[in-house]
């Protein structure tokens, strides 16, 4: 006989878990213990929100569920931003809490919330464990429900008491998940339309990334001859430099029409999430039409009603359609669009204007990296510069927070992104407002030997809400605050800090720092009033990134 603590770890070893992301506490000691004698590594974090956020970065750059654990109540309660992150972004991602006894939930108890209760806004699937041979079940049914289209969170609740009841049971085997494939008939309706339509685009989502369908999509666009937009969560779909492909959207006022979405007769929607930029954002008339091609039936409302809709594995929808789409003459609008963004990218990429230009601090970072290195953004201005102008050449090499736009994402994404990529170089890219919500992971980054470098855009402020403020109200309310001594910062904690004082220096200082062997930040002063030209090309800033 074995522990219901026990078992559920045995479940995890069964469904190829090699890390669980956390923070201890005395209502999963007992989950604990058994850890320690899996094969599973148990990373503990300095905040239960880094590790739901690093069980996220897992799920997106894996494609198989991240874990997080924490105790009851307040362990449990700093999980939800970054469960909910995963959630509305669709990594699969699942969470388990201890939880008191289960008869001290009958009335007002030391630290009961209900967490079922609690996580059922922000997951797919939750469960509490109540029985000790219901852990196999639980544990199948929450990862299974996790990766399955379109994937999300899954909760677990496990009452100390029923821990470590005893148990007989084994895990279920864990079988491949199903991958259906479109019917013929939409996949023709599909290829019908693209053949009658006159403007046609593509937009190219997140769901190409998770599906690992990006070669796909790129041989689907040659063969038809069609422009590419993505949504910033798509970036990396194309490769910026194919001649097909257009711009981001997501952003701005002027998306729908710098992407060449107003004048478009048919919108093919690719892995689309609409959590990504609302429909109502780009269709506001409701005419344009659409096809749909996803795993999962669309989500209709008014402004977006596919006339076909092509559901099923994207890997194969994409490759039929090569096969029977007819191929096209190139459209005129691609030249005319790129111009627009080539303009923007590259104003400021060589000044060296002092602080620094938001471009300039792109190119460098570009050039620093490789096409398949990582780069984890977190919530703020800065994210609409990197969503808008960095070159991205590979799917889920630019992870973002999209869905929930949570701010302290960057840094503990990084690490995870580094455990599960260690042989790619990768960049946490922060505000300094976002930077210190989770500042505290760099001793976790610094205890796991990740070498990420961590490049802090400082200007002092909540800079995307003054941005706002000042295009609404014409001033700044509540948004400056101070700064530690970023370089001492980093060396309080044992690591290299570098603080930018010439623009000339960040390239050679992000080089040194991606050399290094150890995490590092390279604190960057930036230049925010380049905000106010990109509002006067692109409109307002419309989503809140």
């Amino acid at each position: 006989m074995k522990s219901c603590a026990a078992l559920l770890v045995e479940c995890l070893e069964n469904e190829g878990v090699e890390r669980v992301y956390g923070v201890p506490g005395e209502e999963v000691l007992d989950v604990l213990e058994a850890m320690s004698r899996s094969s599973i590594e148990f990373v503990s974090t300095r905040h239960e929100q880094g590790a739901a956020f690093m069980a996220d970065s897992h799920g997106r750059l894996t494609g198989r569920a991240g874990v997080c654990l924490a105790t009851l109540g307040p362990g449990a309660t700093n999980l939800i931003t970054g469960v909910a992150d995963a959630n509305l972004d669709h990594a699969p991602l699942v969470a388990i809490t201890g939880q008191t006894r289960l008869e001290n939930m009958r009335q007002e108890s030391h630290q009961f919330v209900d967490l079922v209760s609690l996580f059922r806004p922000v997951t797919k699937w939750q469960a509490r464990v109540i029985e000790p041979d219901s852990v196999v079940e639980i544990i199948r049914e929450a990862f299974r429900t996790a990766q399955l289209s379109k994937p999300g969170a899954t909760y677990i609740e496990l009452p100390e008491d029923v821990a470590t009841k005893p148990t007989s049971a084994w895990p279920i085997r864990v079988r491949p998940l199903p991958e259906p494939v479109p019917s013929r008939y939409s996949l023709e309706q599909a290829a019908d339309l693209i053949a009658k339509s006159q403007r046609p685009i593509v937009m190219a989502g997140n769901g190409v990334a998770r599906q690992r369908a990006a070669p796909a999509l790129r041989s689907f666009v040659h063969a038809a001859q069609l422009p590419v937009i993505e949504t910033f969560m798509g970036k990396g779909d194309m490769d910026c430099r194919d001649p097909f492909w257009l711009s981001i959207i997501g952003l701005q006022a002027l998306d729908g029409t710098l992407c060449g979405l107003e004048d478009a007769d048919l919108v093919i929607c690719v892995g689309y999430d609409p959590v990504e930029f609302a429909p109502a954002k780009w269709n506001r008339s409701s005419a344009r039409t659409i096809v749909h091609v996803d795993t999962a039936p669309a989500l209709v409302d008014r402004y977006y009603q596919p006339a076909v809709e092509v559901v099923g594995d994207l890997e194969y929808a994409l490759g039929e359609l090569s096969q029977i789409v007819s191929r096209r003459a190139p459209s005129s609008i691609v030249t005319t669009l790129r111009q627009v963004v080539t303009d923007l990218s590259r104003d400021g990429q060589s000044d060296n204007a002092y602080p620094v230009k938001p471009q300039r601090a792109i190119a460098d970072l570009r050039a620093a990296l490789a096409p398949c290195d990582v780069v984890t953004t977190d919530v703020g201005a800065h994210k609409l510069w990197i969503a808008r102008t960095f070159p991205t050449y590979e799917p889920n090499t630019v992870l973002i927070s999209n869905g929930l736009a949570a701010m302290g994402f960057a840094l503990p994404a990084a690490i995870a992104a580094k455990l599960a990529r260690p042989d790619q170089k990768v960049v946490a890219v922060c505000g300094d407002g976002g930077f210190m919500m989770n500042s505290q992971e760099l001793e976790t980054a610094r205890r796991l030997q990740t070498p990420i470098v961590v490049m802090i855009w400082v200007d002092g402020s909540y800079s995307l809400i003054g941005w706002k403020q000042m295009d609404r109200f014409g001033h700044e309310y509540g948004v400056r605050f101070g700064n530690p001594d970023f370089r001492r910062y980093a060396e309080s904690y044992h690591l290299p800090g570098f603080w930018i004082e010439r623009t000339e220096d960040l390239l050679p200082t992000l080089n040194k720092a991606l050399s290094l062997d150890e995490p590092s930040i390279v604190a960057v002063p930036i230049d925010y009033r380049e905000n106010a030209k990109l509002v006067a090309r692109l409109g307002p800033v419309e989503c809140a990134v």
